[in-house]
């Protein structure tokens, strides 16, 4: 991947009055965060989704919340599939159907630009719509073609958890990592074994070797959202070489709930996760104790940005109400909730300086380090295909030798296009 944007999410001028304002945000009324009830349109707004990954079913909460202010105008959310790529396929189909049955999508980071291009979602009035406070790394999934399309509900970024009983301190590099990997093993006998990452074929695999391959000092694109694997061929082919080495053995088919159960049992010393699992981790599993763990960002800053945005239809009978429930669901006071209550990584700059938050949730500052310094997959129309071809080269690699295609950035470039269909594996 790129270089990382010189983003500075926290570098607030005002930041002793945030500190002042923060405090309260969680008892205030909102009612004056959002438009005039008067001026939305009446009835129902449907939220069309992924499943709700929040504690205790935040999202759900938020939207109570917004029922009881506007109930001339109540919101509801409807589940797609838990299965990210099938939650896509949903969604595409009702966008399709030209139907209006949806008011509000809740978009991954990566499907924004082709729900914008695809003229799926209406794009925002920037002049009506109020921007600032949000980090720059979300704000900035929301946005193709000059355009903002969306507002990030929230954020996300991979985060290294490690076994703090058996390791003094996170490894600061990939080198490090490496070598504690192969140090365990050969003192345990692979009894605690390796990185688990998300090693499953499906969007979890690719995040994890553009990870790994950042780590290794390559690129997929450059900072212009240009392919560049021509010219980064060795250091793409070392980190994808380094996550294969690292790997638990037999590379198992992990996902994200699959390596919380791994990392569990106390069969791997490392883990690549989400923000939200920090919460999740210390219940352990059934009938064990809960193994200790620590958190840090991946070694040098290597993470790869994710998140959801909120949309509004392009077939929506009511759009003002749409953007009036998605200003109220990123605004700071539900920002806040998502995080303290849901787990859910912030998207509004305010709530990170909240010293009450930092004293609870220590970890937010190691959160806060790893968004800035993420980076951004491709804004593209076609990056679903872009993924694809890039996973099945990965996969390859991984589980059955196969060297990287000599055609690669072709294949890669035919996918942005919308011209190639995707790779099979092997």
């Amino acid at each position: 991947m790129a270089r990382s944007p010189q983003w500075h999410p926290l570098a607030w001028s005002s930041a002793g009055v945030v500190v002042g304002i923060v405090a309260v945000l969680l008892t205030t009324t909102i009612t004056g965060l959002v438009s005039n009830p008067d001026d939305l349109e009446d009835g129902p707004i449907v939220v069309l989704s992924g499943r709700d990954d929040s504690i205790d079913g935040q999202r759900q909460k938020l939207i109570s919340q917004w029922n009881q202010l506007h109930p001339r105008s109540p919101a509801r959310i409807v589940e797609a599939s838990p299965i990210a790529d099938a939650t896509r396929s949903e969604m595409l189909a009702r966008a399709q159907s030209g139907r209006g049955e949806v008011d509000v999508f809740n978009l991954d980071v990566t499907w924004t630009a082709e729900f914008a291009d695809a003229g799926y979602i209406r794009s925002l009035d920037e002049s009506r719509v109020s921007t600032s406070g949000f980090l720059a790394g979300p704000l900035a999934t929301c946005r193709y073609g000059g355009k903002l399309w969306a507002l990030p509900f929230n954020t996300d970024v991979g985060l290294l958890y490690y076994r703090s009983d058996l390791l003094d301190a996170p490894p600061r590099t990939w080198d490090e990592l490496e070598d504690k990997v192969q140090e365990m093993r050969a003192r345990s006998g692979n009894d605690v074994d390796g990185y688990a990452g998300q090693l499953a074929d499906y969007e979890g695999l690719t995040v994890t070797a553009l990870e790994a391959i950042r780590g290794a000092g390559g690129s997929v694109v450059d900072e212009d959202g240009n392919l560049v694997v021509e010219n980064q061929r060795a250091a793409i082919a070392a980190g994808i070489e380094r996550l294969r080495v690292i790997a638990p053995a037999g590379i198992p088919e992990l996902d994200e709930t699959s390596s919380v159960r791994l990392f569990q049992s106390g069969r791997a010393l490392f883990m690549r996760n989400w923000p939200v699992t920090v919460r999740s981790l210390p219940q352990g599993l059934e009938g064990t104790p809960a193994v200790a763990f620590g958190v840090a960002p991946l070694p040098g800053g290597a993470g790869v940005l994710g998140g959801q945005n909120l949309a509004v239809s392009a077939d929506s009978t009511r759009p003002r109400a749409a953007q009036a429930l998605i200003e109220f669901l990123t605004g700071e006071r539900s920002q806040q909730i998502l995080f303290e209550r849901g787990g859910l990584p912030a998207t509004r700059q305010v709530v990170y300086f909240d010293q009450a938050v930092r004293d609870r949730y220590p970890y937010i500052a190691t959160l806060e380090e790893a968004i800035s310094s993420a980076e951004l997959r491709p804004a593209q129309p076609h990056y679903a295909r872009f993924s694809d071809v890039f996973r099945a080269a990965v996969n390859g690699y991984l589980r059955h030798d196969a060297p990287l295609p000599d055609d690669l950035q072709d294949q890669l470039v035919d996918a942005l296009k919308g011209w190639l269909a995707p790779a099979d594996d092997g």
